[in-house]
């Protein structure tokens, strides 16, 4: 095994190999005005020499497709020859000269090429789970090239990395094979330029085989960046040990890209779509047959270093990853964080007797529906630690019911979910997990009364949950006032107690919605009671105390005449105050005092709420709402939170409800939630 010598910098060939169109015209560029190139080129034109220089050991130069001719920058082409003369030729200059180079010289690697048919159905399935994440929390989009590609990096690496080989001709003019250490992978950019010719960079994400798949995705969005600003430097090609190229892109079934000298393997990836055959095919009827689409793999590989069955060993693992085997797509969601388990591949259960084989498949999906109505709080994504992988509830697996990816697209009865009464059971599952499984939970079908869980279905499924530019402005303004007077408090007043709401800023637009709801609904006055946690901050951004009063209170200022409260500690303070709605709707709002940690408030808070309510003619239908602000571990722990709910349908004790806010810090005071309580939510006492 030979060595694997440093490359070549004089000669762009031996760094770049069919980028080196690219130096030809950046050099042109450089010697035109050297400052219009980046200072990584001026330095690598700072001692190069046209058409190559003093020989050294050759780096693998990087592979790629054929790419589309190149039209010259040159006049026209001729126009038809007349009268039987031969028509003149166009010299081909420049890029396109370099790529006449590049593929002579291709021709001198014994290359052979294996093609592998790949099911790309769980693929589809993943991408979409994973797509649908990440365009949740705004984090960009996975292409089916980045999958496919961190595919054939694992494939290599774990299992055959034979194929990060390069064949090489030593200096004493004996064959050698360089084993590489590391994947350097080329990665096929196809360029359209001004004159609307199109052409290809093959940069390189080095080292590919040490990344995750976050790193592996970073690192090839950061080239795909770069290409396409313009940015590239010499250093982005350089190291190419294994090529991808993917004209499925533009609609090509397979290919056999050519091979350059110093590489070993460039692998084709052929366009994702049905069988030829099924081009006409009736969407509904695919879905009854099973039918995947499918994409083909080939590998074009150097003969005279690697072998067939080592190409198509490869190419065999490529497909069981792509197919889900040693939880290839699980690595990849643990890595990008996404909070579900992946989808896993499962044989279609389809049997003759469609008719009897379908009532059941029905039934199973009505199932499927309750259970999300029921269950689907088990999976939301409610954890900001993610402290614990995420586990699919057996009851919200499909599998559970005999449902597979193959029946996703096949259509069944609704019942009316979403408006709709049938529909294909992957839109349907989108419904129902956007509705219960997303970052809110919904538990409501312990409620007796049909009509108040027919009312939360309505609010819920099939309900877009977008907000519009004026309301996220909203939130983003509350949420930098909340941070913006912790922030201050803290520095200006270091030391002192003021139990701040670090860590639990939403609170503050959660509260801001709820008052505005009630104001703009025309509601009568707001009651609310809490603890110390964030009370400061609830104080001045929700019940409108103002910044000089509470600043003289930390200076030790208490007013003796203050409401509820004379004499007393600043967070232990209540306060009256005005709460204007967004919509310009005001309503009156009263936070009671509260001398204590403990949960002594809440039914203080209800009672005046009922006290108030009862002073109001004609009474209406509870025109005062009750707001109760809650740690974790007190509203699961001290038992006048139970004795307060309890008082909730007594006839002299009803005010229509009352709102909980429950704000989970994950630990009471030092002890966590599994020592602290034996349910799985601290509000299940509700």
């Amino acid at each position: 095994m030979a060595e694997h010598g440093s490359s070549n910098l004089a000669n762009p060939s031996n760094l770049v190999g069919t980028n080196a169109w690219l130096v030809d015209e950046m050099y042109e560029q450089f010697l035109a005005d050297p400052a219009s190139v980046s200072d990584s080129w001026r330095e690598f034109f700072a001692d190069y020499r046209p058409g190559g220089g003093t020989a050294a050991p050759v780096a693998p130069a990087p592979a790629t497709a054929v790419p589309a001719p190149v039209a010259p920058a040159a006049a026209p082409a001729p126009a038809a020859a007349t009268n039987g003369a031969a028509p003149e030729g166009t010299p081909i200059r420049g890029a396109g000269a370099r790529i006449v180079a590049n593929m002579e010289a291709s021709l001198s690697v014994p290359t052979a090429t294996s093609f592998r048919e790949v099911p790309a159905k769980l693929l589809e399935v993943n991408r979409r789970v994973i797509n649908g994440y990440l365009g949740r929390t705004g984090r960009g989009k996975v292409s089916f090239t980045h999958i496919i590609g961190y595919a054939l990096v694992k494939a290599v690496s774990e299992t055959m990395p034979v194929m990060n080989s390069s064949y090489e001709e030593g200096a004493d003019g004996k064959p050698y094979v360089i084993r590489h250490e590391h994947i350097g992978l080329g990665v096929a950019v196809d360029l359209q330029k001004s004159d609307g010719s199109r052409t290809l960079m093959v940069p390189c994400v080095r080292n590919a085989d040490t990344l995750d798949f976050r790193g592996f995705w970073t690192a090839y969005e950061e080239l795909i960046r770069k290409v396409r600003s313009n940015k590239l430097a010499p250093d982005d090609f350089a190291g190419v040990t294994i090529s991808l190229t993917n004209p499925g892109t533009i609609g090509t079934l397979q290919s056999v890209p050519r091979l350059m000298p110093g590489q070993g393997l460039i692998v084709g990836v052929g366009s994702l779509d049905y069988p030829t055959a099924f081009e006409g095919a009736d969407p509904a009827a695919l879905a009854e047959l099973g039918l995947s689409k499918v994409i083909t793999i080939s590998s074009t590989y150097d003969h005279r270093i690697i072998q067939g069955a080592e190409s198509g060993l490869f190419l065999k693992r490529m497909h069981e990853l792509l197919t889900g085997a040693d939880e290839f797509y699980d690595d990849i969601f643990r890595s990008l964080g996404v909070p579900y388990e992946s989808v896993d591949w499962r044989r279609d259960v389809n049997p003759v007797d469609r008719e009897e084989s379908m009532i059941e498949k029905q039934m199973q999906v009505d199932r499927l529906i309750t259970m999300h109505r029921v269950r689907g709080h088990m999976i939301a994504d409610l954890d900001p630690l993610s402290a614990e992988e995420p586990v699919m509830h057996t009851e919200l697996d499909p599998a559970s019911y005999g449902l597979t990816i193959w029946d996703l697209d096949r259509e069944f009865l609704t019942s009316g979910v979403g408006g709709k009464k049938r529909m294909p059971l992957g839109d349907l599952l989108h419904i129902m997990r956007d509705a219960y499984c997303r970052t809110v939970g919904i538990e409501f079908m312990h409620i007796q009364d049909p009509e108040e869980k027919l009312w939360v279905q309505q609010k819920v499924e099939g309900v877009s949950p977008d907000l519009t530019p004026e309301e996220k402005r909203h939130i983003l303004e509350r949420l930098n006032a909340t941070e913006a007077l912790e922030q201050f408090l803290g520095k200006k007043y270091l030391g002192q107690k003021r139990f701040g709401i670090d860590g639990a800023e939403s609170a503050i637009p959660i509260l801001d919605a709820i008052l505005a709801e009630a104001a703009d609904s025309h509601m009568d006055y707001a009651v609310m009671g809490m603890a110390h946690r964030g009370r400061l901050n609830v104080l001045v951004n929700i019940v409108g105390k103002s910044y000089e009063q509470l600043f003289k209170e930390f200076e030790g200022n208490v007013d003796p005449e203050s409401t509820q409260g004379s004499g007393d500690v600043k967070y232990h303070l209540g306060q009256t105050g005005k709460f204007v709605s967004p919509a310009g709707n005001t309503i009156p709002v009263d936070l009671a005092a509260n001398p204590s940690h403990l949960e002594a408030v809440d039914p203080v808070v209800v009672g005046m709420a009922r006290a108030k309510m009862d002073q109001i003619e004609p009474p209406g239908n509870y025109p005062v709402l009750p707001i109760l602000i809650h740690g974790d571990a007190a509203f699961a722990g001290q038992g006048v939170v139970a004795e307060t709910l309890n008082l909730s349908n007594i006839r002299g004790y009803k005010v229509g409800g009352t709102i909980h806010l429950i704000i989970n810090n994950q630990l009471g005071f030092t002890t966590p939630p599994e020592a602290a309580r034996s349910s799985e939510y601290p509000t299940d006492v509700a």
